[in-house]
C-alpha cells in the first residue's frame, strides 16, 4: 500500500484525486439528482467503479485490487461526498466496512475464494452489525452461531443494513459461545432473506434495508480469523470506517462551501452583492474554518490508522467534528441561499438531509464523545499526556 502523510501528497495521490474527480464529473455529476429524488442505486456505475479498480483500492493486487491504500480511499470518499454523499457511503460499505475487513481478517482461502469479487465488482458487499434491538450497544446482539448436529447454523436479523438490498456478500458479525465471531454469507445461501428496503429523509440513493437469517448453515472456513476473534474485527472495523467515512463528510462541506460562496459572489440584494454583507462574511468564514479543521483532524486520524488500527480516539474524534462541520455548513449554505435553498431544484437541502445521518451511522455522536472520553482517561491513568 502506499502511504501518504497530511503534509504533503505524492504524484500518486494527485493522480487518483485528479482521475475520481474526473469520473465523479463524467458520471456522477449528472445524475446525483436523480439519485437523491428517486432513491436510485445506479449499479452500473459503482460496478464501474471496480473496473477503475477504485472499489478494490486497499487490496494488493495479487488479489484483484490496486494497493493504493486507505489514504486513495480517503481521497475516492471525499470526491464521491462532493457530488453524491448516497454513493459514497455505499462505496464505503462495500470497499472499507465490508472488502477491506474481509481481507485484513480473512484466511487464505477467504481472501482467494472471495476478495477478487469483491475488488472487481462482480459482488456487492455489505456489513452487518446493528439489529432491531441493539444499535449503539452492539455487542448486545442477538444475532448467533449455533453448534448442532456437527454443524454450524447462523441465526438472527440486522436492521439499517447498508447495500442490504442489493448486495450479493455480507460480513456478519454474531454472537457465539460467549465471544462473537465474524463470518461471510451469501445472498445465494439456504435461509437468507431480505426484508423491507428502508426509505430515508437523506441519503437516498444508498440502498437500506433488513436482513434474516433462518438457520444458515456456516462452513468453518468462512469465518474470518478464528471463532471468537469477532469483538477484535468489529472494533478495528469501527476504527477503520469511522476514519474513512469522515471523508465523505468533509466533500459534503466542500461542495456546500462552493455553492455558498458562488451563489454569494451572485446574489444582489440592496444594490450590493451578498458577499459584502458581514453576516454573510461570517458565516462563510466559520464555514471555511471549521472545513478546515475537520480536514486536518481527519488526515490525523488517516494517518494513524496505517499503523495503529486499534486505538480510537482520533478515528472518533474525525468523524464526530467533520459530520457535526458538515451539518452546521449545510445549515448556513441553506441560510445564505435563502428561500432557494430550501427548494430542492438547487440540490443544497439534499446536502443537510444527507449531513444528518453523519451522526447517527458508525455510533451516533454521543457514543463518539463516549469513546473518546473513554480512551483520554485511560491515556492519563497510564501516565501518556496528549501531544
Amino acid at each position: 500500500m502506499i502511504h501518504i502523510s497530511m503534509q504533503g501528497f505524492t504524484d500518486a495521490s494527485d493522480m487518483i484525486r485528479s482521475s475520481v474527480r474526473e469520473f465523479v464529473r463524467r458520471e456522477i455529476e449528472p445524475i446525483r439528482m436523480k439519485i437523491d429524488r428517486d432513491d436510485y442505486f445506479p449499479v452500473d456505475k459503482f460496478k464501474l467503479m471496480g473496473k477503475m479498480g477504485y472499489l478494490g483500492v486497499t487490496i494488493p493486487p495479487e488479489y484483484g485490487g490496486s494497493g493504493a491504500g486507505y489514504i486513495a480511499q480517503a481521497i475516492i470518499e471525499d470526491e464521491l461526498g462532493y457530488s453524491s454523499p448516497s454513493l459514497a457511503l455505499s462505496y464505503g460499505a462495500h470497499s472499507n466496512l465490508c472488502l477491506d475487513n474481509i481481507y485484513r481478517n480473512g484466511s487464505e482461502y477467504i481472501r482467494e475464494t472471495f476478495v477478487p469479487m469483491l475488488a472487481s465488482g462482480e459482488y456487492i458487499g455489505s456489513l452487518c452489525l446493528t439489529e432491531p434491538g441493539s444499535g449503539s450497544d452492539a455487542l448486545s446482539m442477538s444475532t448467533h452461531i449455533e453448534e448442532k448436529d456437527g454443524g454450524l447454523y447462523l441465526s438472527g436479523s440486522k436492521m439499517f443494513i447498508t447495500n442490504a438490498p442489493y448486495a450479493d456478500l455480507f460480513l456478519v458479525h454474531s454472537r457465539d459461545g460467549e465471544g462473537y465471531s465474524s463470518v461471510i454469507v451469501l445472498a445465494a445461501d439456504e435461509g437468507f432473506s431480505r426484508g423491507r428496503s428502508l426509505e430515508k429523509m437523506g441519503m437516498r440513493g444508498s440502498p437500506t434495508g433488513e436482513l434474516s437469517f433462518n438457520r444458515i448453515r456456516i462452513e468453518e472456513k468462512r469465518i474470518l480469523g478464528k471463532r471468537g476473534d469477532g469483538k477484535r474485527i468489529i472494533m478495528s472495523g469501527l476504527n477503520s470506517e469511522r476514519v474513512i467515512l469522515s471523508f465523505i463528510f468533509i466533500g459534503l462541506a466542500r461542495r456546500a462551501i462552493d455553492e455558498a460562496v458562488n451563489y454569494a459572489s451572485q446574489r444582489k440584494q440592496f444594490g450590493l452583492h451578498i458577499n459584502e454583507f458581514e453576516l454573510i462574511q461570517e458565516k462563510l468564514s466559520y464555514m471555511y474554518v471549521r472545513y478546515e479543521a475537520s480536514r486536518m483532524l481527519a488526515f490525523k486520524a488517516l494517518e494513524k490508522l496505517q499503523y495503529d488500527i486499534m486505538d480510537p480516539i482520533d478515528a472518533a474524534s474525525a468523524i464526530m467534528y467533520a459530520s457535526e462541520s458538515a451539518e452546521y455548513i449545510a445549515r448556513e449554505a441553506i441560510q445564505i441561499f435563502g428561500g432557494y435553498g430550501y427548494i430542492k431544484d438547487t440540490g443544497i437541502e439534499m446536502l443537510l438531509r444527507d449531513a444528518i445521518l453523519g451522526q447517527i451511522g458508525a455510533g451516533t455522536t454521543e457514543i463518539r464523545k463516549r469513546v473518546i472520553a473513554k480512551a483520554l482517561t485511560r491515556m492519563y491513568a497510564e501516565g501518556r499526556r496528549i501531544e
